[in-house]
Formats: C-alpha cells, sequence, structure tokens
C-alpha cells in the first residue's frame, strides 16, 4: 500500500434500514423487468407502498403481487426504480456490493485487463456489472467514480470500502457530473475521496502510449476509455493516409494515427486546455513532430478540408448530441448535417469515421444520417465497419440502452 494511504477493510452492511416499502407496477408495464431490463420508469408505477425515501431499497412486485426484483428508489427520477437483485430476500449492501465488484474485477481479466500495455480501462460499467447508478474507471494506481442515482450516495461508503479492500488504490476520485446530482437530489463535492490528496493528474498506458492528464480536464472521467477499439483500428489504417482528427480532445486518436505511420495528421479541437495535454502527450510519446494541433471549431476544419480537396482519413467524434431521447430529433438533424461535412471533407474513395456517443441514436439512425448527409452534397457513403465500445463497457442482454457508443467506418465516393 502507497504511503499517506489508510487501510480501509470492507464494512458489510445489512442494508440502510428496514425493508417494507414496495413498488406495483400497471398492467402492461411488467414484462420488459421480467425479461431482466433493470430499469422500473417512472410512468410504469401504479402505487408505492411503505413509505419509501430517496435511495431506499423498495420490493418491486407485478399487479398480482409476484416480487420482480428488488433495487434502489430514485422518486425524483423518471427512472424510478434500478434493480440489482431478482431475489427480494437479498438486502442490497456492503457484502452484495462487495461481491459485485469482485465479479467485475474477474470479468475484465478474462478480457486482459490490465496488462503491461493497457492500464486505462473501465473497471464498472453500471448495469452491465450489475451496479446500476455506478462508473469506476481505473487510470493506473488511481480509480475515479461516477455517482448516478441517491441510492448508489447513500451507500458511497460500503462501495469506496470494497473498492480499496481489493484494489489498494493511490486514490480515489469522484467526477459525478454536478447535473446528475441535482436531478437526483443530492449535494457532490468532486475531488479525492480517498489517498494522495495531492494528485494532479491521471497517468496511464493505453496500448503502449503513455497519457498524462490533468485532473481540471473536465471530460466524464477524465478520458474516453469507450473508444479505444476505434483508436487500434484508426491506427492500423493510418499508414501512407493523411488524417483529420476533427474532435480530437487530448490527442488520443491523432496519436494512433500518428504512430501508425500516417503520412500527416491533423488535431482539431475548441479547447485550449485539451490540446495543450495532446500536445504534452504526444512529445511524451515520441510523437509531437507528427502531429499538427490546431485550436479550432471543427465544423471550420471540416469546411476549410472540403474546399482544399479533403483528407484520406477523417474522423468525426462529437460530444453528445441527444443528452435524452426528447434530444432525438434535432440530434439527428445535427448529424445529418455533420456527415455531410465529413463526406466534403473526406478524399474521393477515401474512409470517414462518424460516431454517436447517445444511447439513443443507435447505428441504424446513424447510419441513416449518413446515407442523407451524402446524398445532401452530391456524395454516396458505404459501410465498411461497425464497431462500439469496448469489451470493458459491457451490456446487459436485456439491456439494448446499454450500448450506447456506435461507430460506422465509411468509404466515401462520388454519387
Amino acid at each position: 500500500m502507497e504511503d499517506g494511504l489508510q487501510p480501509c477493510g470492507p464494512r458489510i452492511t445489512r442494508g440502510l434500514g428496514p425493508l417494507t416499502a414496495t413498488v406495483t407496477l400497471r398492467p402492461g408495464h411488467v414484462q420488459p423487468v421480467w425479461a431482466g431490463h433493470p430499469w422500473v420508469y417512472a410512468q410504469a408505477v401504479e402505487r408505492v407502498e411503505g413509505g419509501a425515501q430517496a435511495g431506499d431499497e423498495v420490493i418491486v412486485r407485478d399487479p398480482r403481487g409476484n416480487a420482480l426484483g428488488r433495487g434502489l428508489y430514485s422518486p425524483g427520477s423518471a427512472i424510478a426504480v434500478r434493480i440489482y437483485t431478482r431475489d427480494e430476500k437479498r438486502a442490497i449492501d456492503g457484502g452484495l456490493i462487495l461481491e459485485r465488484i469482485e465479479r467485475a474485477i474477474g470479468r475484465r481479466r478474462a478480457i486482459g485487463l490490465p496488462a503491461d500495455d493497457t492500464d486505462g480501462y473501465r473497471l464498472i460499467h453500471a448495469e452491465g456489472d450489475d451496479l446500476p447508478g455506478l462508473i469506476v474507471d481505473r487510470y493506473g494506481e488511481v480509480l475515479v467514480i461516477q455517482v448516478g442515482t441517491i441510492g448508489v450516495k447513500r451507500r458511497l461508503g460500503p462501495i469506496l470500502d470494497g473498492l480499496t479492500h481489493v484494489l489498494s488504490p493511490r486514490a480515489i476520485l469522484d467526477r459525478t457530473s454536478q447535473r446528475t446530482a441535482k436531478s437526483e437530489g443530492f449535494a457532490v463535492e468532486n475531488g479525492v475521496l480517498y489517498g494522495d490528496a495531492a494528485l494532479g493528474e491521471l497517468e496511464f498506458v493505453e496500448r503502449g502510449l503513455k497519457f498524462r492528464i490533468p485532473l481540471a480536464l473536465g471530460q466524464k472521467t477524465g478520458f474516453y476509455l469507450d473508444q479505444r477499439p476505434l483508436r487500434g483500428r484508426i491506427e492500423a489504417l493510418a499508414r501512407g493516409r493523411r488524417v483529420l482528427d476533427a474532435f480530437s480532445y487530448v490527442g488520443a486518436i491523432a496519436l494512433a494515427a500518428a504512430r501508425g505511420g500516417a503520412a500527416e495528421v491533423i488535431a482539431a479541437d475548441t479547447s485550449g486546455p485539451a490540446l495543450e495535454t495532446a500536445a504534452a502527450c504526444a512529445e511524451l510519446n515520441g510523437l509531437l513532430k507528427h502531429v499538427v494541433f490546431e485550436h479550432a471549431d471543427a465544423h471550420e476544419v471540416l469546411a476549410r478540408a472540403g474546399r482544399k480537396g479533403g483528407y484520406d482519413l477523417v474522423i468525426c467524434d462529437p460530444p453528445k448530441l441527444a443528452p435524452t431521447r426528447a434530444a432525438k430529433r434535432r440530434a439527428l438533424d445535427s448529424m445529418r448535417r455533420l456527415a455531410a461535412a465529413g463526406c466534403r471533407a473526406t478524399t474521393p474513395g477515401g474512409l470517414l469515421v462518424l460516431c454517436s456517443c447517445s444511447a439513443a441514436i443507435g447505428t441504424e439512425d446513424l447510419t441513416r444520417s449518413v446515407a442523407l448527409g451524402a446524398r445532401d452534397v452530391g456524395m454516396r457513403a458505404t459501410v465498411l465497419e461497425r464497431l462500439f465500445q469496448g469489451p470493458d463497457h459491457p451490456v446487459a442482454a436485456a439491456f439494448p440502452e446499454g450500448l450506447y457508443l456506435s461507430t460506422l467506418l465509411l468509404e466515401v465516393t462520388a454519387a
């Protein structure tokens, strides 16, 4: 254990109070939950009995009184209950939490994580690891968590105990979204929850590339760990090609292209601090002279590239366009325009990569947006490959919403 850390064994709590509350579903809303979907939407709730408070454990029942599972209650959310176990008698306590943490770690080991060349990855993927409302990412010796529900917030002690007991990290940081905390009705103060309070950056390796990310950068937990498969694919495709990474953030895709032997790499982003970090990471890996970093709006960069004849490989991985399903139509319009700009920025016969990190926009929606966007500019796009989030972001078969990241690798030609 590192100097300055306090040993912290797991507190096997036996619940946070007597369980008397039940949530009964309306007729017609039982099938998805019965089949294994972990969410109970507020509109599916017929009645709540037993005085349930925010964050309490509740039993979910069908209209006939049959138990469907046991979960955590979020009365102010569109998702009223997130189910943790199908056993109505199993408490959501420190024992269950520790068991799920150990299972998640074992799942990553089975796919080779951590490895000598990769110690940055997702350790716990909420519903995908049967811990709804909890994200834990590992960056070398540091863990970063995001709390998604009031129920998880109330159980943060046992969660931290389980993580420190099993992994003995240098530090655990909280990077919970203020927006999420407000919607769930709890306060959050991002920072070091455990360990080295002087920590200033996240240091890790991915596929042998070294990264140092200042804590001041606020995207997700610090890095887009879910795009590791895409970065590997870009590296394999980059040799001899002129590459434009239009939403580069800290340059992870650009560095992969440069290491893959690209003839030219342009990495553009609107964030000055992100580009500074990208340049520092490029230097750390001996790739600084192979990448040009440009502080510019992605749409302007794409438009300019189109006017100048385009690039051989263009990557468009924008921020989330549809944070909610209600925003889907507007997001699809934006994706169509981005696809059009990406097609224009790609040389005829070249490759375009278009990504969506919105669960509301699946592969079918994304493909249609590309088809329409290409037509708008007199071009044609052919899907060569489809990629998704990495295997450290598992998805339960009964929970399609867990597959939130869709990527298309396209060949762009004249219509």
